[in-house]
């Protein structure tokens, strides 16, 4: 009897130690799983299939290459061609989407009548969904029937071909990104500002400082984690724009970027190495260019934090 009750205190104290060591690690499992299946193991293969000469039709027949593919992608000026749009169509829409939401969260931080409708109301254009946007933006920017074109010819100025030149492309693309996401990042700066404490304003009126200085003072270094947050999701979102100048081309074109490339980002010319010209291999390296111009910008922007860091000190 004795000799059952231990066993039995034995396997409770082992049970209670599974249970309180393994309990946390059984919570995380699902997403390590999910991870692993959605992200780790296609960055993986996509990296694979980068060294081989792969076709789509023929995905099972692989050719080793080694570096080739990089080497060729180095040497083909229509990587660079895109390299250059995205970043162009990356700092033209980024820039001013991010100047913009922080002037419209700060007007929203304000106590005014209606503040929950115009909260709400920012989020619809990221609600809408990218095809939708993009088809209304284009035909607003069609260069015969538009309304952009036909505001620009009302003040007496000349109509712009919006698609076949190379700056009101990217421009009409950018604004594109630009209605999409400024009221989604004016959400996130207004959740910032909201969590300043309301001293530290009250400590600045009382100082004599203005709204402006208050603003720049106060509100924009209580939320600068938040803004360096908004930049690398839309350096990301830069890097990896897709749908808006895709449909923007309305047709053949929007795959290739126009007729010239004038507006073909990275991701159009991935979708055009492994969908269109069938090279699965080129179109991995593509993808893990871009992964790895991700990496460099990053790296970037912590030294050169270090280096104001070290410099502040």
């Amino acid at each position: 009897m004795a000799t059952s009750t231990t066993h039995a205190r034995r396997r409770g104290a082992l049970l209670h130690r599974i249970d309180v060591k393994g309990a946390p690690y059984a919570f995380v499992a699902p997403f390590f799983v999910v991870f692993a299946a959605f992200s780790f193991y296609p960055l993986v293969y996509t990296s694979w299939i980068s060294l081989h000469r792969v076709e789509l039709a023929t995905l099972d027949v692989m050719e080793w290459v080694a570096f080739d593919n990089y080497v060729e992608l180095w040497n083909d000026s229509r990587f660079w061609n895109a390299l250059g749009n995205t970043i162009t169509i990356g700092v033209i829409s980024t820039v001013p989407q991010l100047l913009m939401a922080l002037g419209l969260a700060h007007l929203l931080n304000y106590r005014m009548r209606g503040s929950l409708f115009f909260r709400v109301a920012s989020l619809v254009p990221y609600a809408t969904s990218v095809g939708a946007a993009a088809l209304v933006f284009t035909m607003l920017f069609e260069r015969d029937f538009g309304m952009i074109n036909w505001a620009l010819g009302a003040v007496g100025l000349d109509p712009v071909d919006w698609e076949a030149d190379k700056w009101p492309a990217q421009i009409a693309i950018s604004t594109i990104v630009i209605w999409r996401w400024t009221g989604y990042n004016a959400l996130l700066y207004l959740a910032a500002m909201q969590a300043i404490p309301a001293d530290r304003y009250e400590a600045a009126a009382i100082d004599g400082a203005s709204r402006w200085k208050q603003f720049t003072h106060v509100t924009v270094p209580g939320i600068r984690s938040t803004i360096v947050f908004t930049i690398v999701l839309s350096t990301i979102g830069a890097t990896q724009l897709f749908g808006e100048p895709l449909i923007f081309g309305q047709g053949p074109n929007g795959v290739s970027g126009g007729a010239d490339n004038q507006y073909q980002t990275l991701g159009l010319l991935l979708y055009e190495e492994g969908w269109k010209n069938y090279q699965m291999g080129r179109s991995a390296t593509v993808a893990w260019a871009m992964f790895l111009l991700l990496v460099l910008v990053f790296v970037a922007q912590r030294l050169i934090r270090r280096l104001r860091s070290a410099r502040t000190s």
